[in-house]
């Protein structure tokens, strides 16, 4: 017999467990969390590759219900952000609640019953509201080498780390040097044999002002009320005046600038290789990465830093894009995640058949917030377009999605209806006005191509602005946004 819900979440990152989260404190228990993986931590899970941290201080990538005292840096490593959302869960009994093992595949609107058939490879379940909890970091993006096919020795993405590879004395090849990369290169750097890391653009990267929490702060977090708000509040104000900077304030950036500049010039001392790893677009146009370790380690005498591109793989080797062959044993990917193009691989119909995927890649991911889509009833997104942050937590954005899902499903009940489906025309005035911001931008102005544009060079991925924006929009569904239809 087909299972069904009220609300059906898929994943446990930050995401999927909020939501339930925000479910339970609202009452709504009928529900079940879908989760592909054999444990919750979906990002923090999946990521165990050498060096993995958070870029955003753990005090503030965290739930603000639940601070966690004992945070043992200030950027945590991601096998403490892993056991913290473990906590979570056991905290919050989300586990009795939790289909591990169950794979979305996809999901079809019945209009004439107004709920959702939501396929997995195990079976149908019946919902009437869908909450995607997926987010952007979980489909590695692999590049496709020429000649990869012929590669005899070891090959694999940061996401998927090889644990059982021994790298010592190894010469490995590293393709790509954006946030894992900076990470885990200085990791394996000192017990490789040879690291050839193939850059195709340099990052700027910006000092890490990371620290061991002290004791006696962990004691006062744990035992006066109010002084890790106060913390976390003052790490939420300094992170989020940089807004002003990525808005098409260059003269901030400019000022960013001069900062990584002078941090390449304490880690990298040959003017070559400072050259080579200099950035020629405004900073922010790219992800700005943080850390103390990376110039040093690309600096090493058995680091070579190459800008030529990859024109062939061979057996044993890769050839760079002047023909010089270099001898390899593994090739390490750190090309990040396919982010706008995410969700292509999962078929989502809503009304009248329309499919969200092809609409998507012939017009380009739109909603209103970044939480529903037209023509697509019930369905929710957390972390969806344009709601992700190049300088604060997206917990906080999460957390203010989660409340709105919940909103709505409190609407919807209250007034007797069955689907709530956001106006076309509304969602196409935010689409204009969030576009119209980001095109001022400095992700659209900068000079540079990066992963927060689609195939058409549009910004389908950041929030244009400061998060308390995007929280006061949130804290509460207008009715007038939405149409509600059937009777529940």
């Amino acid at each position: 017999m087909t299972e069904r819900f009220k609300v059906v979440i898929v994943g446990t990152g930050f995401s999927g467990l909020g939501q339930a989260i925000q479910l339970e404190k609202a009452g709504i228990t009928d529900y079940v969390i879908l989760e592909k993986a054999d444990e919750v931590g979906g990002t923090w899970r999946d990521n165990s590759y050498p060096g993995c941290a958070c870029d955003v201080q753990s005090h503030m990538y965290s739930f603000s219900y639940e601070q966690n005292p004992d945070w043992s840096r200030s950027f945590s490593p991601a096998p403490e952000i892993f056991q913290y959302l473990k906590d979570v869960t056991d905290k919050y009994r989300l586990r009795r609640k939790i289909r591990f093992g169950v794979e979305l595949t996809g999901a079809t609107w019945d209009d004439d019953a107004r709920r959702w058939h939501v396929q997995t490879k195990s079976g149908e379940i019946e919902a009437q509201f869908v909450v995607s909890g997926v987010g952007g970091l979980h489909i590695p993006q692999v590049p496709q080498l020429p000649g990869i096919e012929k590669f005899k020795g070891q090959t694999w993405h940061s996401a998927q780390w090889n644990h059982e590879y021994d790298l010592r004395g190894k010469k490995v090849a590293v393709v790509g040097t954006g946030a894992s990369a900076v990470q885990f290169v200085p990791k394996i750097a000192p017990e490789v044999a040879e690291l050839t890391l193939f850059q195709r653009t340099p990052p700027w990267i910006m000092p890490k002002p990371d620290h061991a929490m002290p004791g006696w702060a962990k004691t006062a977090f744990r035992r006066i009320p109010g002084v890790q708000r106060l913390y976390r509040n003052a790490l939420y104000w300094f992170l989020e005046v940089r807004a002003v900077g990525f808005n098409g304030h260059p003269a901030i950036m400019k000022a960013g600038e001069v900062i990584a500049k002078r941090h390449i010039g304490k880690g990298v001392k040959d003017p070559k290789l400072r050259k080579k790893v200099t950035p020629d677009y405004t900073m922010g146009c790219k992800r700005v990465l943080i850390s103390n370790d990376y110039y040093p380690a690309i600096a090493r005498s058995n680091v070579d830093v190459n800008t030529d591109g990859v024109r062939e793989v061979k057996a044993h080797s890769v050839v760079d894009g002047n023909g010089v062959e270099h001898e390899v044993d593994a090739i390490v990917y750190g090309t990040g995640f396919k982010v706008t193009d995410a969700l292509e691989y999962l078929d989502i119909t809503g009304i009248d058949g329309r499919d969200l995927a092809k609409e998507w890649a012939t017009e380009g991911m739109r909603t209103h917030k970044g939480i529903t889509v037209a023509g697509f009833p019930n369905l929710f997104f957390l972390l969806g377009p344009n709601t992700a942050l190049g300088h604060n937590s997206v917990v906080f954005m999460i957390e203010s999605q989660a409340r709105y899902v919940v909103d709505a499903i409190k609407l919807t009940d209250s007034r007797g209806a069955a689907a709530i489906d956001v106006r076309t025309g509304v969602q196409e005035k935010f689409q204009r006005e969030i576009q119209d911001k980001l095109v001022k931008g400095v992700w659209t102005q900068g000079g540079c191509k990066s992963w927060y544009l689609d195939a058409k060079g549009v910004n389908r991925t950041i929030w244009p602005g400061f998060t308390w924006r995007y929280w006061l929009e949130t804290r509460k569904v207008d009715p007038s946004d939405y149409e509600l239809s059937g009777r529940s």
